[in-house]
Order: C-alpha cells, then structure tokens, then sequence
C-alpha cells in the first residue's frame, strides 16, 4: 500500500536530485526548442502507393481514360472503384483512404459547360495530402488539355503505361478540380508536432525512468531506499509522479514553443492533448519499468531499450504515413504504442476529435500501460 508521506518524500527526492544536475536540467529545457527547429525546418520528402478511392459516376471513353490514368500512376494505390458518394467521402472521414477521387455523372456528357471533377482530401495527413494534391493536379490538368484540344491521347502524351490509347474527339470542353480539404490547410510543421511531442514523449520516459532505476541500482542508491521501511509500491509510485511532473512540463514547452514559433494549431484543445499526453507517458514510463527490472548498469539498459526504442521511432508514422511503407512494417507499426499515441495526438490535435473519438486508441495505450506495470512489478528486483 502506498504511504502517502513518503510517497510526497520521493517526488521531493528526485526534484531535489534534478536540481542538483544544472546539465540534465538544462537539456529538460532546451531539449524541445531544439527539436521543434530542427524537426520545423530540416524535414521533407515524397511517398508513392498512397491509399484511395475512385467514386466514378459516369461511363464512357473520357471515364475509361482517366481511371487507367489514376491507376497507373505511381502516387495512389487505387483501394476500389465504387459508385456511392457517399460511401468515398465516409471512407476518408474514417480515415481508411487518404482520399477519394469523385468523377461526376456528366463526366462523359458532350456538352457545352465545364466537367467539375472533385478530390476529396484528408488534409490532416499534410505531406500525404500535398503529393495527392499535386498529382491528382498534373493528372486533370493533361487530360483537359486533351479534351480541349481533341487530340488523340497516345502512351507519350499522357505519360502512362503502354496500354492506354483512347480516342477523345467528341470532347471539346476541359476539365475542372475542385479540392475539398476536410481539415482546412495544414502545415508540415502541424502535421509533425504532434508526432513529435509522440516521440520525445515515448524516448525521454523510457530512457530517463529506465536508466534512473538502472542507475539507482548501479550507485547503490536504490538499495539504501530498500533498507528503509518503504515499499516497493512507494518507491516505484514516487518515481513514476515525478517522472510524469518533469515530463509533461517538457511536454508544455514543446507545444509552447511550437504555437509560438510555427504558429500550431491545436484544434481539439489543451486539455484533451495534454490528457492524451499523460496517458502516453504513463505507458512509456510503464514500458521503461518493464525494462529495467533486472539490469544492473544503465550501459545495459540502454542496450536493452535501443532495440524498441530505435524501430518505433522510425515505423510508427512519425515522419512519413504508415500506409507507404513496406507491408512487413505497416504489421510491425501495430505491435508499438507510439503508433497509437501519433494517432491520437493527431486526431485531437489535427482533426478537433474529442477524446471519445480517439477511444481505440487510449485503449490500446491503456492495455500497453497495464501489461508493462504488471510484467515490471512482478519481475522487479529488489535484491540489489
């Protein structure tokens, strides 16, 4: 049973401890800015195979044209072609595509008004939406360029695979696209910070509250608070507050600086993301006391906790959609929480999603959280 003086004892203990290490207080603080610089200004890239939708309403050569065009083109992975609009735009609300590509009923009609095309775009997903954007784009731009000019579309002019050649002599009207961004317009910086927060979240619980344990343990200072009649739930309980404390003031700053210097948006509001937060550091906190159970030295913790740490960072739709990578790493990216904390940040951050429509993903976090104290506990060794 925790005993709540003492309990206040061990955070005051290791708040004292922080104090006395002006260094490691001073990466606390300065930690954030630098990451949000570097990660606001030094990131970018292109991605291929991105998910979506095709509503085609209309039949006829025009139509035929266009979906061999979509499909052949390297940027979308074409999940289906469907006739329900309302069935392609609730596929992107639900975050199953990444976008939907809505060809009208009068698509193939030659008449005399402009054929209205539309892309109905998940703008939470900023550099997913800005290639989506640009190619679909390049594609509607040649295609009324074709129309317009009543040209035969040969392999060369469309720059598409060998297999389309379409006569387009009875449409003499261009082509239109209108872009639905159901988000509104969303900066990269918008896109990473909540990702970021994610991450330095998941790499400063786990290091910071494994390595504290494993480094008590290798001083000899967690013994001498064995040798006082303290439980272990007392120690482990003051250790995760004060761990939580420093890391959501870390976490504050990050977002502080974030909307001071990008001008962040956070839709869904402080609390809702600071309460996500605190549900993430828990479970990483969790994650770390799992870890360093039984290491000695905090030489093999970090040995211990590179391996998890390391591939979650860079699998779990941090900087890049999960959906463009390899199939054997979109399985891998289900098994790391840091998936399901980038997701929930970036419902609620992103999106305006309130905690209810984040649910799955705090529940998975809360399972992760439970199995990590239960495995820690039991195996926590107190003989030191």
């Amino acid at each position: 049973m925790i005993e709540p003086k003492k309990f206040w004892w061990m955070i005051k203990k290791e708040l004292i401890s922080l104090k006395r290490h002006p260094a490691r207080l001073v990466s606390i603080l300065a930690f954030p800015i630098i990451m949000i610089l570097l990660f606001g200004y030094g990131m970018g890239g292109e991605m291929t195979d991105l998910p979506i939708v095709v509503v085609s309403q209309s039949h006829g050569d025009l139509t035929d044209l266009t979906l061999d065009t979509i499909k052949s083109t390297e940027t979308y992975h074409v999940v289906e072609v469907i006739d329900d609009l309302d069935e392609g735009k609730e596929r992107v609300d639900n975050a199953e595509v990444k976008a939907a590509i809505i060809l009208p009923s009068d698509y193939d009609d030659d008449s005399s008004h402009q054929k209205g095309v539309t892309l109905y775009l998940d703008s939470s997903d900023q550099m997913a939406a800005q290639i989506l954007e640009s190619s679909t784009q390049g594609i509607f731009y040649r295609l009324s360029n074709m129309v317009a000019a009543q040209t035969s579309v040969s392999t060369k002019d469309a720059d598409i695979e060998p297999s389309i050649s379409h006569s387009l002599n009875n449409f003499k009207d261009d082509i239109s696209l209108h872009i639905n961004r159901i988000y509104g317009n969303i900066k990269y910086i918008d896109f990473l910070v909540p990702a970021i927060l994610g991450m330095t979240i998941m790499m400063s619980c786990m290091m910071g509250m494994g390595a504290t344990i494993a480094g008590e343990r290798e001083t000899g200072e967690l013994a001498r608070l064995f040798m006082t009649p303290t439980s272990v739930s007392t120690v482990i309980g003051g250790k995760i507050a004060a761990k939580l404390l420093i890391e959501l003031v870390r976490a504050l700053i990050l977002i502080f600086m974030a909307v001071l210097l990008f001008n962040v948006s956070i839709k869904g509001g402080f609390l809702q993301t600071f309460i996500v937060l605190v549900i993430g550091a828990l479970c990483f906190v969790g994650f770390g006391i799992m870890l360093s159970a039984r290491t000695q030295t905090q030489e093999d913790y970090a040995q211990i906790s590179l391996p998890f740490s390391m591939p979650m960072m860079f699998v779990s739709g941090v900087f890049y959609p999960i959906e463009t990578m390899p199939w054997i790493l979109q399985k891998l990216a289900y098994i790391f929480p840091l998936t399901y904390l980038n997701d929930a940040m970036r419902g609620v951050m992103l999106k305006g999603q309130t905690l209810g429509d984040v649910w799955f993903d705090l529940v998975i976090l809360l399972g992760f959280t439970v199995l990590f104290f239960i495995v820690g506990v039991k195996r926590f060794n107190r003989d030191v």
